[in-house]
Order: structure tokens, then C-alpha cells, then sequence
């Protein structure tokens, strides 16, 4: 007798999205096992510390590269490694929960591929922005800027369907709104460094590459050039 599968009542996630998550948890779960001694001897109470002056993005290195036309590997690795290192348990903890709720509408509409692209290009033009407009001399660290590349897409999302239904395509960047007050907010409070401005390059561009990473975005694009 066949019987029929039952229908899951919760969307699988895509693979890339949890193999993502599991990275950035395992980094994670290395440096609070170390810090609590559990895991990796005495020299693993500096992991965190070690990781995050090797890793970390640095507005004086990358001026220093730019200047002297130099650029070593262990200097460039930072643009896409300071996503994958956080400072504590929590920003690490708010990172993933983002990852795996706009990762995995990005992953199921855009493709793996191109979820994983628009993580780390956006990361590195998180850290770009960061340096051109800032100029701070605090590293960067974490994965907002990355994360927010992928609010970017699914803003992508958001506003192609409303322009399908013939509604106002502006209230797509209702949620980046909403977070970037709340960011200006909470610096208003008890201050703060200048992350958004990393956070707010790296949703411009997640946004922007969705053009071209959607699909049919080339089309799109190269129909609308032979037009003009």
C-alpha cells in the first residue's frame, strides 16, 4: 500500500546557508571553548584576541596598501575573513539568525551561488566604504556588513515583486530603515563607533549586485543598454 509524504511543516533550509551558519558558529564555539579553557590548552584564552588583530579589516592597512602599491595576502585575506570573527557570543549569535532568515531567501531565489557571492562581495564593500568614508582608525569586525548585503538582496526581492503588482517599490527599504534608525538610535543613547557606515556600503552593495545576480537580471540589463 503507498503512502503519500507527509508535507513538512517548516521549509528546509538551503545547504550553503547552514554550511554558512556552521562555519561562522564553529569559529565562534573554538574561541569560547579556548576562553573558558575547555578546548585547545592554555594559549587558546588569546585565540579571539590573535584572530581578531590577524583578521579583522583595518582602514590604516588598507591606506597603507593603497599608497605603497603593496598588497600582501595576509593583508588582503582581511577584506572577506573579518566577516567570520566576532567580537563576542552575542554579535556572533545576531549574525547567524540574520544568515539564515535573509540567506535563505536569497539562496531559494537567487541560488546558492549567488547567495554565498553577494555574502563576501558585500563584506568587501562594506570594508571599502568603510575606509573611503571614514577613514577610522577602529578595525572592522564582524559580519553585520556581510549580513546586511544580504538585507540588500532581499530588499532586491521585495522591490522587483512590488514593481510585478504595481505598488510603491519604496516601501521594500522599509526594513533598512528600520534598522539603521534603530543603529542611530542606540549611538544617539550610548554611542558608538562608526560600523553602520560599513553596514549601510554593504547593503548598497548586496542591492546593487542583485541586479545582475537575479534571475534574468543580465537579460534585463543588457535588453534595457541596446534600448538606450
Amino acid at each position: 500500500m503507498d503512502y503519500q509524504k507527509e508535507p513538512s511543516p517548516v521549509n528546509p533550509l538551503p545547504p550553503v546557508v547552514v554550511a554558512l551558519v556552521l562555519i561562522i558558529m564553529g569559529i565562534e564555539a573554538g574561541f569560547s571553548l579556548g576562553a573558558r579553557g575547555i578546548f585547545g590548552g592554555p594559549e587558546a584564552v588569546g585565540w579571539r584576541l590573535e584572530a581578531i588583530q590577524t583578521y579583522s579589516f583595518s582602514s590604516d592597512i588598507f591606506w597603507w596598501m593603497w599608497e605603497t602599491g603593496q598588497w600582501p595576502p595576509e593583508h588582503l585575506i582581511r577584506f572577506v575573513s573579518y566577516p567570520f570573527v566576532h567580537i563576542a557570543f552575542t554579535q556572533t549569535l545576531f549574525v547567524c539568525v540574520f544568515v539564515l532568515a535573509m540567506g535563505k531567501m536569497v539562496a531559494e531565489i537567487f541560488g546558492d551561488l549567488a547567495m554565498v557571492l553577494v555574502f563576501l562581495v558585500s563584506g568587501v564593500g562594506g570594508a571599502v566604504g568603510y575606509a573611503l568614508l571614514t577613514q577610522s582608525s577602529v578595525p572592522l569586525i564582524g559580519g553585520f556588513p556581510a549580513v546586511y548585503g544580504l538585507i540588500g538582496a532581499f530588499t532586491y526581492i521585495l522591490w522587483r515583486q512590488l514593481s510585478l503588482v504595481g505598488a510603491q517599490q519604496s516601501r521594500a527599504f522599509t526594513l533598512i530603515a528600520f534598522l539603521m534608525g534603530i543603529q542611530l538610535l542606540f549611538g544617539l543613547l550610548f554611542g558608538g563607533t562608526l560600523d553602520w557606515v560599513a553596514d549601510l556600503c554593504g547593503f548598497a552593495t548586496g542591492f546593487g549586485l542583485s541586479f545582475f545576480l537575479a534571475p534574468g537580471g543580465w537579460a534585463r540589463i543588457r535588453n534595457r543598454i541596446r534600448r538606450e
